[in-house]
């Protein structure tokens, strides 16, 4: 599982953007002969589309460990409070003597 999730989380935006640059190297180069122009823009321009994709996929993954890490603060900060008014105290403080 662990595997998948670095798979999903890494692998996935870097295979993107690496056929995205690959398409842009691609593209750049078949700017001779008839009608190659267009289809070199075109190889180009997806090629720069995939990198945005690539950035995106990335980004929706950090998005969703941030939103992850921020409800386990959550549930922590409730367990102290719970904590604070069963004791009457916070769980990291020292008991009064």
């Amino acid at each position: 599982m662990r595997l998948l999730t670095l798979a999903v989380r890494v692998g996935l935006p870097v295979a993107i953007a690496i056929a995205g640059v690959v398409l842009i190297v691609v593209g750049h180069g078949r700017t001779h002969g008839t009608g190659a122009t267009s289809l070199g823009n075109s190889l180009a321009a997806g090629g720069v589309a995939l990198l945005i994709v690539a950035l995106i996929v990335w980004m929706l993954g950090w998005m969703f460990r941030m939103s992850v890490d921020s409800n386990r603060e959550r549930d922590e900060e409730e367990a102290a409070r719970r904590y604070f008014d069963e004791h009457g105290r916070w769980p990291d403080e020292e008991p009064q003597r």
